[in-house]
């Protein structure tokens, strides 16, 4: 049973979460045009970039992830690579779930950088616990998933419905010229969201933790955060 238990830990961090934030990292550049139908790859912007870096200052903060256990000389050099590439698939999963709540050009998409550069800077000054970042960058990204896929999908919509009156008479005055896509759009961004989401869940503080009860985001208590044989 202890066998089992260590390799199905161990295929869930080497395999599983990878590519769980790989697949989120690629449906959150994903668009379908909404004439031709085709696919659209939209390269993540610079500003996505930075988003994603302090974002992951929050996460080494907030004790989600313990750099002196995934990045160690004690470790051997393919454990260390392995976790260097994961911490990396993370990077770009996170600019990614940006850039997929991002609205592509215009006034609205500094509009919603601004909005995340000011939330994520002043939390930096902020005192969170893993628990707590976890609901925070939800609630953060579902804001921005309903106001663009929801409130401003509404403007592209055919039929005059209440929604695009609302919408159309809140943004009377300001430049909207966001590239038009197919209402799939949504539906890709909002499962790179719930892929990204629950990568966050399977990454540990402390890599490979020997313990029958694997932790996660929701379960870090502070002996995971000390060095072993504490």
């Amino acid at each position: 049973m202890k066998d089992y238990a260590e390799r199905n830990r161990a295929l869930l961090h080497f395999v599983a979460m990878p590519t769980i934030l790989l697949t989120a990292a690629l449906l959150g550049g994903l668009r379908i045009d909404a004439q031709s139908r085709q696919f659209v790859f939209i390269a993540p912007p610079l500003v996505t970039l930075v988003l994603a870096t302090l974002l992951a200052f929050l996460f080494v903060r907030a004790g989600a992830i313990d750099l002196r256990h995934w990045l160690s000389v004690e470790l051997p050099v393919v454990t260390n690579l392995s976790h260097l590439l994961t911490l990396l698939a993370l990077f770009f999963a996170t600019a990614q779930a940006f850039n997929s709540v991002l609205p592509e050009t215009g006034l609205l998409h500094w509009m919603f950088a601004f909005f995340f550069l000011w939330t994520l800077w002043t939390n930096q000054f902020s005192s969170f616990d893993p628990r707590r970042l976890l609901r925070s960058i939800i609630v953060l990204f579902g804001t921005a998933f309903v106001l663009k896929h929801l409130f401003m999908s509404a403007l592209y919509t055919p039929d005059k419905g209440w929604l695009r009156t609302i919408v159309a008479t809140f943004l009377q005055g300001i430049s909207v010229d966001v590239p038009a896509f197919a209402p799939a759009t949504g539906y890709i961004s909002f499962f790179a969201l719930v892929l990204y989401v629950l990568g966050l869940l399977l990454i540990a503080p402390v890599p490979m933790r020997s313990d029958p009860s694997p932790i996660n985001m929701l379960a870090v208590n502070d002996d995971a955060l000390s060095p072993r044989g504490e």
